[in-house]
């Protein structure tokens, strides 16, 4: 049954009203803030194929038919499609030049580094006068002028080019040769040193990172694996980048999920000790939501995560990444839209990556087949199935599913609204009588926002969520919700579709 209240539709109203806000002349980075805040709703894009123009829908770039490939000038006609969205922060994915050289995918993965103080030229626009570097500027003002910032991913390793041009740079192993860590067969173990001595070589590599993003207007750093470098290197980063700009973010790639290096000859710092060094925040484990069967998995994963964050520190909804399958072939569109409520409905980050708010699962019909054309050695169109391209020059992300993204939508402006509630609430769990049902409430200044799901996508459930104090008299407003819940005393009975997410506000009621 759909049910619509005026809670709901001035959320719907507001997307209609909403206009570009543009900054000042002299943009001020508030980064760090917004996202201690919990505030930074993030998108991540590979700007190779963000704004690709693929004319003859095959999916691939065709330059030879005068297509073109993502790049700095033609994503910014999007920026205002992103801001339209509630997007207030992008994570743009490595913007370093790749390696050509026993690489992967026709035109190099992104994480294949073979510099790190210059920026890819395949990102650049043929169509312009311009300066690459002047390109990049120009792209980071615009998203600044609609009060977007603006993250860059750091590389983790270097390309096996740059092995060649500068092997002193790299770990070797037993035998002299250089460490190729975990799978990753295109790129090769940079050697940043030990927490007694970091290699000042990498170090300054990396330096020349921060001046070359923070040159061009960027407003901080994701570190790619940042676990795999000692924490006095990343301090002494971090230190560095602050001298410039206070409030330069810097996000790590990390988790208390990973508790192994990539390699044996690699360093590992934890998540904790990251923090410590000066990280602003990590990944956390909700990638780990899709292996969940039971709701007191997800609550447990909450409560812990909050338990040992500490002050000034923040995650990112990390449900959904480049590095993980699509949600719509997990477990369909209602993973996705769960994804998207509890993003909205937590303490943290919100993250998702291009094309997930329109449902694109990232099948590619020519991966891993030989290639017409390379601009690497490698003669193959080489994809991770169900993930977002990193190694080819693709097509945009994308799909058409207008539920998708009309919920995308309104739980970003819900979240914007409501974020005092969850920042200064307190969190309390809910027990529910289905075991595969979560359920929690934050409960601020006489309200209690209420949030349930159900992680059985097969079938649906009926259950009773235990609400202290809760009478049939108190008034529930239905945010997000497909069958009418029922108040009970001291409970709400409901029955939940498979993987729905139900989110209700008690208006008159702070659950205690």
């Amino acid at each position: 049954m759909r049910v619509f209240n005026k809670l709901f539709i001035s959320f719907i109203c507001m997307i209609f009203s909403m206009q570009a806000a543009f900054s000042a002349d002299v943009w001020v980075n508030d980064l760090k803030r917004l996202f201690s805040d919990n505030s930074a709703i993030i998108y991540e894009i590979n700007l190779r194929t963000f704004g690709a123009l693929d004319t003859n829908k095959n999916g691939i770039i065709d330059f030879d038919d005068a297509e073109e490939s993502g790049n700095f000038l033609n994503a910014i006609v999007k920026l205002d499609e992103l801001y339209q969205k509630g997007i207030n922060t992008i994570h743009v994915l490595p913007i370093t030049p790749v390696g050509k050289t026993k690489a992967l995918g026709t035109a190099g993965s992104l994480y294949a580094a073979s510099s790190f103080n210059s920026i890819n030229p395949q990102l650049g626009s043929k169509n312009t006068a311009m300066s690459l570097k002047a390109q990049a500027e120009k792209f980071i003002n615009e998203a600044h002028k609609r009060n977007i910032r603006v993250i860059i991913d750091l590389p983790s390793c270097g390309s096996y080019d740059l092995y060649m041009q500068r092997p002193e740079l790299f770990v070797k192993d037993k035998s002299g040769q250089p460490v190729v860590p975990a799978d990753w067969t295109d790129v090769r173990l940079l050697n940043a040193g030990s927490e007694n001595s970091i290699n000042n070589d990498v170090y300054k590599l990396y330096k020349e990172f921060v001046d070359m993003v923070m040159s061009i207007g960027a407003d901080g750093i994701r570190a790619d694996v940042a676990t795999n470098k000692p924490a006095k290197f990343w301090k002494e980063l971090i230190d560095y980048s602050h001298l410039k700009d206070p409030q330069f973010l810097w996000l790590a790639e990390a988790s208390e999920s990973w508790t192994q290096p990539v390699s044996e000859y690699a360093v590992f710092t934890p998540y904790n000790k990251l923090l410590e060094a000066g990280f602003d925040g990590y990944y956390g484990s909700y990638f780990n939501l899709k292996n969940f069967k039971t709701g007191k998995e997800l609550i447990d994963l909450i409560t812990k995560t909050r338990l040992n964050l500490p002050d000034n520190k923040a995650v990112i909804g990390s449900f959904t990444t480049h590095d993980e399958m699509s949600p719509v072939l997990i477990n369909g569109t209602r993973f996705s839209e769960m994804i998207i409520w509890l993003n909205a409905t937590l303490p943290v980050n919100s993250y998702f990556v291009d094309g997930f708010d329109t449902g694109d699962n990232y099948i590619y019909l020519w991966a891993n087949k030989e290639a017409f054309k390379t601009f690497t050695d490698d003669d193959y169109y080489f994809v991770h199935r169900g993930k977002i391209d990193i190694f080819n020059f693709s097509r945009q992300p994308g799909a058409v599913n207008d539920n998708l993204l009309k919920s995308f939508i309104s739980a970003n402006i819900f979240k914007k609204q409501f974020i005092p509630m969850i920042n200064n609430g307190k969190f309390i769990p809910l027990k529910a009588s289905a075991p595969s049902v979560f359920a929690y409430t934050f409960c601020y200044n006489g309200k209690s926002l209420i949030v349930i799901g159900n992680l059985d996508f097969r079938k649906q459930v009926e259950t009773f969520v235990s609400v202290p104090k809760l009478t049939p008299n108190n008034i529930i407003l239905p945010i997000k919700i497909e069958n009418i819940p029922v108040t009970k005393n001291k409970g709400i009975e409901t029955s939940l579709n498979p993987g729905e997410t139900q989110v209700l506000l008690l208006d008159d009621l702070e659950v205690k």
